[in-house]
């Protein structure tokens, strides 16, 4: 996403001066994309070693973090040390204490951080942030939200690094920290009490041989027995300068990593069935579920308040052929997209409220997330869109609690694992 931006789109804003990988083979590929598709002579190359070098040689205004979620903290801390601004995927990082080590940096360095939650700049989104900020349904009270993700965008995050709850702090923290945003931006609070239910049910070697099913490769690639198998991805079935065998196949004796695992191997530490209720400082409660293994993809959210009710319903996707790859898959079923945003005022009648489609990825959030971060003048931007280090804070924190409330069983205090007090103190500072 921001190599296209920066090598195409925003190219009069801001120019990619370095890369940093532990592949050379991955930075190698994205050079040549430079050279063969943009006309832009090869950048610097560095490994994970040279990262202060790489800035010293370079000299950037501004890092762009996208690792592994374990190790944001790390380059995002390494960056501000050296002077530099960081834009950071999301989740910003995974724990509590990798988060007081980014917070320790900011205050210390005086940088700045911003995290990319796309979903804020859909149209759908941004529309339900309008109705509430307009009190169309008076003062919130109560959100309710359910998110699926189908068996072949689900079944993806059991195939990756992401099937380790060390790297990624599970789907609570990985994929949840989209949907928890969206309500802490929604409602304009953050989590103070989280209590969650979490369980492995569906991938995992222990669920598949339950149901008497028997896969005993680790992973589909090469793996004769896979061919028939509906979870498979062959990541040599994609031939030439193909993104997915250059980025991952061909870098494999580097990295070591692996791509393609077979879902239903062991070392899954993650849960795929999910569970949340939650309380927030301003005395809304959440009611939240994830499933990773749904027929369909979508979500339905619910946001009442005292003056009426915001329902909005998404399908992304209808039952799919598992195994297919992500852009093919959404390309297939593109068509079948609906969307649907109804309000229910208290005493009369409910109504439909028309949302503009978005054009590109993450219904159009992409672009308008992009256009704000490399634009060289200010935004309007009076909904704060813009997700800060605190946005990043307050939406990990609940999947971090959640997390904790699953290994206990007991509800956690939010501010028993990260300080509230002063992360609104930073909030109203940030934003003023």
């Amino acid at each position: 996403m921001f190599f296209n931006a920066l090598a195409e789109t925003h190219r009069q804003h801001g120019e990619l001066v370095s890369m940093c990988d532990l592949s050379q083979v991955r930075m190698d590929y994205y050079n040549r994309r430079l050279r063969e598709q943009h006309g832009h002579p090869p950048i610097p190359t560095f490994k994970p070693d040279a990262f202060e070098e790489m800035i010293r040689q370079t000299r950037p205004d501004t890092v762009i973090v996208c690792t592994v979620d374990s190790n944001h903290h790390e380059y995002i801390v390494r960056s501000m040390e050296a002077g530099l601004d960081v834009i950071c995927e999301k989740p910003m990082t995974v724990d509590a204490s990798k988060a007081r080590a980014i917070h320790d940096a900011i205050q210390r360095t005086g940088r700045s951080l911003r995290v990319t939650f796309n979903l804020r700049y859909t149209p759908l989104a941004t529309r339900i942030r309008e109705l509430i900020v307009q009190g169309v349904i008076g003062k919130p009270m109560a959100v309710d939200m359910t998110w699926v993700l189908d068996t072949s965008h689900g079944a993806d995050y059991f195939r990756r690094w992401h099937r380790e709850k060390e790297k990624s702090g599970g789907l609570l923290v990985h994929k949840a920290t989209h949907h928890f945003d969206l309500v802490n931006w929604w409602i304009d609070s953050q989590p103070q009490t989280v209590f969650a239910m979490g369980d492995l049910k569906f991938y995992g070697k222990a669920n598949a041989q339950a149901r008497g099913e028997h896969y005993e490769y680790d992973r589909y690639t090469g793996e004769p027995g896979a061919t028939s198998d509906p979870f498979a991805l062959h990541l040599d079935s994609f031939q030439g300068e193909d993104q997915t065998q250059s980025l991952y196949l061909d870098a494999e004796h580097e990295t070591g990593y692996v791509r393609d695992r077979n879902v239903f191997s062991d070392g899954v530490s993650i849960e795929d069935t999910m569970s949340v209720v939650a309380r927030f400082d301003n005395g809304v409660v959440l009611t939240y579920s994830l499933i990773a293994y749904s027929p369909w993809e979508g979500f339905r959210a619910a946001i009442t308040g005292n003056k009426g009710r915001i329902e909005v319903y998404v399908k992304q996707s209808s039952h799919i052929v598992a195994g297919q790859g992500e852009n093919e898959s959404a390309d297939a079923h593109a068509d079948e997209y609906e969307e649907t945003l109804m309000v229910f005022p208290m005493f009369d009648n409910p109504y439909r409220v028309d949302v503009p489609k978005g054009e590109g990825a993450h219904g159009g959030g992409d672009s308008i997330l992009l256009d704000q971060l490399f634009s060289p003048h200010p935004i309007d931007d009076p909904l704060g869109r813009a997700a800060s280090h605190i946005d990043g804070t307050t939406s990990m924190l609940l999947g971090v609690c959640a997390n904790q409330s699953i290994l206990t069983g007991q509800p956690v205090d939010c501010r028993d694992v990260l300080d509230m007090t002063t992360l609104a103190d930073a909030h109203e500072s940030v934003h003023r």
